[in-house]
């Protein structure tokens, strides 16, 4: 008998209220949950510091959330930064106690029809059987076309693009990709702006996904941000003529990194980390080749640099916004959590439960995000609309 059902039995024995057990044990499990959650992103204990560490922990804010048990009031967890966004709780989400509601949660979260059916019974006493699960999620379907068909603003100041792969079954179980763009716009709200499933990266595919949001009302992009997707440069000309293109420069050092020493890894890193830190298009250019004089001999290899296109874009940028989009990080976070919920699947049976999935995730992200401003676009609006023409 565990610790919880010890207090229950003590409870009724003492004719006390068994509700208000359970209620605390659920505030119990549900912060618990939130503080796993904020310790797998930063990737150390509370009670650790490590010194390769870029962001901490920030305390907490409360959110009240009504179960059936009564209100209680949880503790979201905040890091410095402002990159950590919990999956516990939607954003705005303040009950649990309407049974399909918590089915179609679960659901967006990762969890199989079959997992939901035997959670249900557990908790409620309400036995759903897989193919009720199914139905009651078959509205996501609807999401879906939705979705693809929604409208989109006109202007956008940067696009982040990137694909991720994930086993899809079509007679037999491969890697598919998924690709993803993620917008923000001018005043520096980000959205999910669409995405497409197919089974390799194509220049192709990244046509057909540029032509999809210019029908959905986009006009304008003033920089796309990628790490050497397949065939993106040429499909941006072309649908895009205008639009500037920044490689992801974290790529490029995970890149140099991975063919040096262990030992030069580090001091590698830092040189290039200044290199990209500098105050101007022209410092950093000038940087890069101190770079390639100190470590181009021992790393041939590393001379190549010289000759990569988009390093530096973001200097045609407001500095406010430049630690943004030097780097895919900002679709790498959104991709992260996608992959997290989606190994709770393993494997999709199709492509429309993949589309099914992919689409709760999208949406999830743009209603946390609706009322945000992305670090750093505040300040810029004027010079942005400036930039467009």
């Amino acid at each position: 008998m565990n610790e919880l059902s010890t207090e229950i039995m003590s409870a009724l024995a003492k004719k006390e209220d068994v509700g208000e057990i359970i209620r605390q044990a659920v505030k119990q499990a549900v912060n618990g949950l939130l503080k796993t959650e904020l310790t797998a992103f930063l990737g150390y204990q509370a009670y650790q510091r490590p010194d390769q560490a870029t962001n901490y922990r920030n305390g907490v804010y409360e959110r009240q959330l009504t179960t059936k048990y009564g209100e209680i009031t949880v503790q979201v967890p905040r890091d410095r930064a402002g990159q950590f966004e919990q999956q516990t709780i939607d954003r705005y989400q303040r009950r649990t106690d309407s049974l399909e509601d918590m089915v179609i949660h679960l659901y967006r979260r990762g969890i199989t029809t079959k997992e939901i059916a035997e959670l249900m019974e557990k908790m409620y006493g309400s036995y759903y059987t897989p193919a009720t699960m199914s139905n009651i999620t078959q509205n996501v379907a609807e999401q879906v076309e939705r979705f693809h068909q929604r409208k989109l603003a006109d202007k956008y100041a940067v696009v982040y693009v990137d694909a991720t792969y994930v086993h899809l079954r079509r007679d037999t179980v491969e890697n598919e990709a998924v690709y993803i763009m993620i917008g923000i716009r001018p005043n520096g709200r980000k959205e999910v702006l669409n995405y497409t499933i197919a089974p390799t990266e194509s220049q192709t595919i990244w046509e057909e996904q540029l032509q999809t949001i210019k029908d959905q009302g986009v006009q304008q992009v003033l920089l796309f941000v990628a790490d050497g997707v397949i065939g993106l440069t040429d499909a941006v000309t072309q649908y895009f003529p205008k639009a500037k293109l920044q490689r992801c420069l974290v790529h490029v050092a995970r890149n140099f990194t991975a063919k040096v020493r262990v030992s030069d890894r580090k001091p590698i890193n830092d040189d290039f980390r200044d290199v990209r830190q500098s105050a101007t298009a022209v410092a950093a250019k000038q940087a890069l080749t101190v770079f390639i004089d100190k470590w181009g001999k021992k790393y041939p290899s590393l001379k190549k640099l010289a000759q990569e296109e988009n390093l530096f874009t973001y200097y045609a940028f407001p500095k406010a916004v430049r630690h943004s989009i030097y780097s895919t990080n900002l679709i790498e976070s959104f991709n992260k959590v996608f992959k997290s919920n989606l190994r709770k699947k393993q494997q999709f049976p199709n492509e429309d439960s993949l589309a099914r999935f992919t689409v709760t995730q999208c949406l999830d992200y743009n209603d946390r995000n609706t009322n945000r401003t992305h670090r750093g676009f505040a300040s810029c609006r004027d010079t942005f609309d400036s930039m467009f023409e």
